[in-house]
């Protein structure tokens, strides 16, 4: 087996966008989709990372995402926006939203995004990570193809649903505490990336199409994903269905085509962006009241806060680059180098 191919964070946004662009993506499109898919890499999600690079280019090319479209923002109410992804990739659009949605949370106190006719949009994480950069708390809901059953039921219904937290640290100068998580046990780009390293998963991650446990990635994919928590879980996905897609007028989770191939129409995807403004919520108590909690885990012999492996990933990344599978290296150079 060859050795993974080690890129610096310039070559590998330079590579994916090249990827990109030479797939059909417009130039803003390929940047901001390689600059996220690149960050995701470097925090250590390589679910989400350049992995997506191959099925995004063939969703390119086959018309389950266009490439020539530029995302449209509307103001619906006074502290709502509704925005239109055009069927294109999400991160355009998410761009557009989070540009549009920190000041307007700053002015009205809470403000809202909400976007439809989008595609997967990876970290969720991240973009609550942005918003809580500007001194905001961010709460992020999205919706997937289906990955998972009702609880009861034994058919993939439900996707994976991320969800995410941000919140500032408070004073100190330290990055905003992030929780991130999908309701499956595990990411399905997670069982993904695994099929594609050739690696087996924890018997925990999924059910077989029999509905048995497995540790092969492929029968995962062809069965259903285990919701964490049983029934509690479940719920929770449901719940997300409501947010991401009822609420923006976007496909649920069996309604959408899958993100891994070029049968069906685009997934029409949809995602929520709440921001809230914590110091006039607050009475200006929000950032002592950050520090209690902050020297609470701190004092605790053995307990991380959630999202420090992918702050020593990033900076690892950062000094020395990220590594990635050699065949998915030479696939993304083929897909810069057609024509």
């Amino acid at each position: 087996m060859s050795d993974p191919i080690r890129l610096s964070l310039v070559d590998a946004e330079a590579l994916a966008t090249r990827a990109l662009r030479a797939s059909g993506a417009s130039e803003p499109m390929a940047r901001a989709t390689a600059r996220a898919l690149v960050a995701a890499e470097a925090d250590g999600q390589a679910g989400h990372g350049l992995s997506r690079v191959p099925p995004y280019a063939l969703h390119l090319r086959c018309g389950k995402a266009k490439g020539d479209v530029v995302p449209r923002v509307e103001q619906v109410a006074r502290a709502a926006l509704r925005v239109d992804a055009g069927l294109g990739l999400a991160y355009p659009a998410i761009d557009a939203a989070l540009e549009r949605l920190a000041p307007l949370a700053r002015e009205t106190g809470v403000a809202v995004a909400a976007l439809h006719r989008s595609h997967h949009f990876g970290q969720a994480g991240a973009h609550a990570e942005r918003l809580a950069s500007a001194g905001l708390i961010a709460i992020v809901f999205g919706n997937t193809p289906k990955a998972m059953a009702f609880h009861g039921g034994r058919r993939a219904m439900l996707g994976t649903n991320p969800l995410a937290f941000a919140a500032p640290a408070g004073r100190g100068g330290q990055p905003p505490l992030v929780v991130d998580l999908a309701l499956s046990v595990a990411a399905r780009g997670k069982i993904v990336a695994a099929k594609a390293a050739g690696s087996p998963i924890p018997a925990d991650w999924a059910v077989d199409a029999n509905g048995q446990p497995t540790t092969d990635p492929a029968a995962a994919l062809n069965g259903t994903l285990a919701p964490i928590g049983g029934a509690k879980g479940a719920a929770l996905a449901l719940f997300v269905e409501v947010l991401a897609a009822a609420l923006t007028g976007s496909h649920y989770g069996w309604e959408a085509s899958s993100y891994f191939d070029d049968q069906g129409g685009p997934p029409d995807m949809g995602h929520l962006f709440l921001a809230l403004d914590p110091m006039p919520l607050s009475g200006g108590a929000f950032d002592a009241r950050m520090a209690v909690l902050l020297e609470a885990v701190a004092a605790e012999a053995g307990v991380r806060l959630p999202g420090s492996r992918r702050l020593a990933a990033r900076a690892r990344a950062a000094r020395d680059g990220v590594a990635i599978p050699a065949a998915l290296h030479a696939e993304i150079a083929g897909l810069a180098a057609a024509r």
